[in-house]
């Protein structure tokens, strides 16, 4: 079985770590060129040679890589070792007319198991917690990620299932939970749905609640921690490599560590590309040091960030983030699922054989359940004077979006022009 690349420890002088992280960086960048003709081209066409980047800073020089080239080259265009060495495949919305499409060797699902087991641990996970991971099904890479880091802690866990609210909220009180994962969303939703049954929260073994998939506001987390009784710690992720955990939150509650042992983190201005000021809020940028089977080299994530600049205090010497709510593309984060307008539309088109003509995309609440509202205009090609076939076109692209996407999606027809005036309501714009 292989082995993975070993985590240094949290603590590590910082200079000890930027020679390690200058070492992975290169044998990245060289395995990269070799076996990724999209990374070679893209390497000669700005004249760069990766033996010559000899720092850090030269990382700057290498062109950027987004999401649209995950799309790009579907399915397995950006793998770096043969289809043989691969042992499991994800797939996560994309932009465009196909998925992102990541793979994974024994050494990186073992990478990962660590990353994620190092982000339980600093959340105080242990062997005598059971775990609940309550997720979308869009982020079912994420519960598995979970079930396998947590596992590792010789945790018990309950592992991402399709169960109804009420039977989570059964789940959580007779399997006494004491550690849910899930995303800010879900966990308002949790909490309300406990309030509203009457249960209450000191009857719970639940202490730990871990926010994945989507940043949450101090007001909104303090707001769940005092309903429910629990710490609240945040995860950080991506969806395309390798999931859930690749920032997370120790003991101060200040910013978020990076494992910046297998991720070097650039923070850049969304609109120039240039390394931001010391504190200032810019787009985070993600370079993988120890994928073997999908690397990513200077990857846009597309969420804004700023980097802390002082110490920690829990010791960690690993760079902190702060992780703000708005993003510097048009996606938008539903249940902790990418949700991206040209996306949907392709999908919502697939289901019907034909693109409408009037089609709005909202996120909106329905209760304390966030989700993506569809509003259809009745034009020609939609409208029939029967009431079935109306209804047909509604489940038929619910049910299109809820398999491509992994959530709930409410499609309402709406005669002439599609509007919406509710304040509650943003569009995902185009």
């Amino acid at each position: 079985m292989a082995v993975a690349a070993p985590s240094f420890p949290d603590n590590m002088d910082p200079k000890q770590r930027a020679q390690h992280q200058l070492e992975r960086l290169q044998e990245t960048l060289n395995r990269a060129y070799r076996s990724v003709p999209f990374y070679q081209t893209r390497f000669k066409e700005k004249k760069i040679d990766p033996l010559n980047v000899g720092s850090l800073d030269d990382l700057a020089q290498l062109p950027f890589t987004e999401r649209r080239h995950l799309a790009e080259n579907y399915p397995y265009g950006l793998f770096a070792v043969p289809l043989r060495d691969i042992v499991r495949i994800h797939t996560a919305p994309g932009e465009g007319h196909a998925p992102s499409v990541s793979g994974y060797t024994t050494q990186d699902l073992a990478l990962w198991n660590n990353i994620v087991a190092r982000a339980l641990a600093a959340a105080g996970v242990n062997a005598n917690d059971i775990m609940q991971i309550f997720l979308d099904p869009g982020l079912a890479s994420w519960g598995r990620g979970y079930k396998d880091g947590a596992e590792a802690l010789e945790a018990s866990v309950i592992p991402l299932t399709a169960l109804s609210l009420e039977k989570q909220q059964m789940v959580l009180k007779d399997y006494k939970t004491s550690v849910v994962v899930t995303t800010p969303s879900s966990a308002e939703e949790l909490c309300q749905g406990l309030y509203a049954k009457g249960i209450n929260p000191n009857d719970l073994a639940l202490r730990t609640i871990i926010f994945a998939g989507e940043p949450v506001s101090q007001e909104e987390r303090r707001t769940i921690a005092d309903k429910l009784h629990v710490d609240t710690w945040v995860h950080f992720g991506l969806s395309e490599v390798p999931g859930p955990a690749i920032a997370f939150e120790c003991a101060a509650h200040d910013g978020l560590h990076v494992s910046e042992d297998h991720f070097y983190p650039e923070i850049v201005h969304p609109e120039t590309g240039k390394p931001v000021g010391p504190g200032e809020e810019g787009e985070l940028v993600l370079t993988t040091l120890t994928t073997r089977a999908f690397p990513l080299i200077r990857f846009r994530t597309g969420d804004r960030m700023s980097f802390i600049e002082e110490p920690c205090s829990c010791g960690r010497t690993l760079c902190r983030v702060n992780w703000h709510k708005d993003r510097t593309d048009n996606i938008v984060v539903i249940r902790g699922v990418k949700v991206h307008h040209a996306q949907v539309m392709t999908y919502i088109s697939k289901a019907l054989g034909f693109t409408p003509t009037c089609c709005r995309l909202l996120v909106g609440k329905r209760g304390d359940r966030v989700g993506l509202e569809v509003w259809l205009g009745m034009d020609d090609t939609i409208f029939s004077d029967e009431i079935k076939e109306l209804e047909r076109v509604v489940e038929t692209v619910e049910n299109a979006l809820a398999q491509e996407l992994g959530i709930t999606a409410r499609v309402r027809l709406s005669e002439g022009k599609v509007e919406c005036s509710d304040p509650g309501r943003r569009e995902v714009a185009p």
